[in-house]
């Protein structure tokens, strides 16, 4: 193979990231190809604190970020998109794909399934893809923070975007259509405690 077309492959080249937060439903980014499935061997927990979303007074609120168990029963439901190697840079300051200080880069076997989600399927069989997980090295990682801690946090967080709860609200209905047999433990308990102390505030607001 010449130098020319080696040149030509890798400037074609594409690559695999995974998503499982927020961008599941913005898009807001160019790719070629989304593909609904899983990853084995992590979990996905609203861990991290994100200047996104602001609590009062002078709280953050809550993303989620990939933590590796390497139990094979763990898996996390979501969606690899396909990026054209010329348009990884525009896509570069999605931290949900291409991390920021305090994630690790990791490969990862990706296991395609198809769902309403599924906007394109040429691939049927497992494959490897890119993902970033949070390490112990972030400040804003909150490992195993109490899930009652969580959701109060999201429940009083707004941001540009719009209240955090709507961000949990619009995750949890995803996989709802992503993975409809699938219990989530951390995400399901997690909405209805923050909807809860969302219902208890409206009540004593009415009283």
């Amino acid at each position: 193979m010449s130098s020319a077309e080696s040149e030509s492959q890798t400037q074609t080249k594409t690559m695999w990231v995974f998503a499982y937060g927020a961008m599941l439903w913005k898009e807001d980014l160019p790719f070629l190809q989304k593909i609904t499935g899983c990853i084995t061997g992590y979990v996905r927990r609203f861990w991290v604190a994100s200047d996104d979303y602001q609590c009062f007074p002078n709280k953050r609120g809550r993303v989620v970020a990939l933590v590796r168990t390497g139990c094979p029963r763990d898996m996390v439901w979501g969606a690899t998109y396909e990026i054209d190697k010329q348009n990884e840079a525009s896509v570069a300051s999605e931290p949900e794909f291409f991390g920021r200080a305090g994630f690790a880069k990791r490969t990862a076997t990706f296991y395609p399934v198809l769902t309403k989600r599924a906007q394109f399927t040429s691939h049927v069989k497992p494959f490897d893809i890119t993902l970033y997980v949070a390490t112990d090295n972030n400040s804003c990682f909150k490992r195993n923070e109490p899930l009652n801690v969580t959701a109060s946090c999201i429940a009083n967080a707004h941001g540009p975007n719009g209240s955090n709860a709507e961000y949990l609200y619009n995750l949890a209905a995803e996989m709802r259509l992503i993975a409809p047999n699938y219990e989530d433990h951390h995400l399901y308990p997690l909405e209805s405690a923050v909807k809860k102390i969302i219902a208890e505030r409206e009540a004593s607001v009415d009283l």
